[in-house]
C-alpha cells in the first residue's frame, strides 16, 4: 500500500489511477460478457491476476494494458494510456522522479558493490531480493522493477556501462538455480555490442566505493547522478556533485578487468560457485 491509497477502499475507482484502471477491465469484460478465465487466457495470465487487478489490488504488467486495448472493441488504445499512471503506484514516491529520467536517458551508467542493479535484474532475483523486506506488494515491486528494463531493449536503447564488484557474483540471492539465470543475463549484457559490463576483481584490498551510485546521460541536458540509500536515494544534479561522480565512475572503470573478459568470469563463477 502507497501514500495514495493508505485508507482508501482499493475498490473504489475514484481512489487511485490503479483502482479506476481495474474498474475500467471490468466494465468493458462484463459489457463483452467474457468471464474472468477467458479474459486470462486472452491476456496470458491467471484468473487471480485478473481479479486482482479489477479490484485495484495489483499493478498489471504491460502486457495485460496491451491485451485490454487488443481483446475490448471500443478501447481505442486507452488502457495503454492509463497503464502508466497505475504503474507508477508500485514505486515508492521518492523513487518516481529518477525513474521518469531513467526512462529518458540515452545512457546509463551504474556501480554496484554487492548486488545486480535493479535495472537488469532478471524477475527471480528481484523477486528474491525485494522479499528480503517482506513487503505487502511484493508483486507490484517486481512487475515495476522489471518494467524499468525496457529502455535497454526499445527502438534506440540507451546505452549501459555497468561496473560491479565480483562479490556481486558471489553473494547468492535466492537459490543457485536464480544465480546462473542471473549471471547468463549478465552475460548476455555483456556481450550485446551496445553495452559494457566490467567487473572489480576481489584482491583482497578495498577499493574507497561503498555506496551504489549511477549516471544518467540525455539527448538534450546536463547528466544527474544517482545515490542508493537507506532509507531513501536522492537525485543529484548541481554541476559539481556530477563532476564527482563521473571521476569516481571513471576510476572504477580503470580498476576492474576488460570488458571482454567479463563473460568468460560470468561463465566460470557459475560454473564454480551455482552448478
Amino acid at each position: 500500500m502507497t501514500a495514495e491509497t493508505d485508507g482508501a477502499d482499493p475498490a473504489d475507482p475514484t481512489s487511485s489511477a490503479l483502482a479506476h484502471f481495474g474498474n475500467e477491465v471490468l466494465i468493458e469484460r462484463e459489457a463483452l460478457g467474457m468471464s474472468r478465465a477467458e479474459f486470462g487466457k486472452e491476456a496470458t495470465c491467471g484468473y487471480d491476476l485478473v481479479i486482482k487487478v479489477e479490484k485495484g489490488q495489483r499493478v498489471p504488467p504491460r502486457e495485460f494494458a496491451e491485451a485490454c486495448d487488443r481483446v475490448f472493441p471500443h478501447a481505442n488504445g486507452r488502457f495503454l494510456r492509463l497503464w502508466p499512471l497505475a504503474l507508477k503506484l508500485a514505486y515508492p514516491a521518492w523513487f518516481r522522479g529518477y525513474v521518469e529520467l531513467e526512462g529518458k536517458a540515452t545512457a546509463v551508467r551504474m556501480f554496484h558493490p554487492q548486488l545486480v542493479p535493479g535495472l537488469v535484474q532478471t524477475e527471480e532475483y528481484a523477486r528474491a531480493v525485494l522479499r528480503t523486506s517482506r513487503p505487502a506488494n511484493l508483486e507490484d515491486l517486481v512487475t515495476a522493477r522489471v518494467e524499468r528494463q525496457r529502455i535497454l531493449t526499445r527502438d534506440n536503447p540507451a546505452r549501459l556501462w555497468l561496473v560491479l564488484n565480483e562479490a556481486v557474483l558471489r553473494n547468492q540471492v535466492g537459490d543457485a538455480a536464480v544465480m546462473r539465470s542471473q549471471l547468463l543475463h549478465l552475460r548476455q549484457l555483456a556481450e550485446t555490442p551496445i553495452h559494457r559490463v566490467q567487473i572489480i576483481r576481489d584482491k583482497g584490498q578495498h577499493h574507497g566505493w561503498a555506496s551504489p551510485f549511477g549516471l544518467l546521460s540525455f539527448s538534450d541536458g546536463a547528466d544527474v547522478t544517482h545515490v542508493d540509500g537507506f532509507p531513501k536515494g536522492y537525485v543529484l544534479a548541481d554541476s559539481d556533485d556530477v563532476t564527482a561522480a563521473q571521476d569516481a565512475y571513471d576510476l572504477l572503470k580503470a580498476m576492474a578487468e576488460p570488458p571482454d573478459e567479463s563473460a568468460e568470469l560470468f561463465d566460470s563463477i557459475s560454473k564454480d560457485c551455482y552448478s
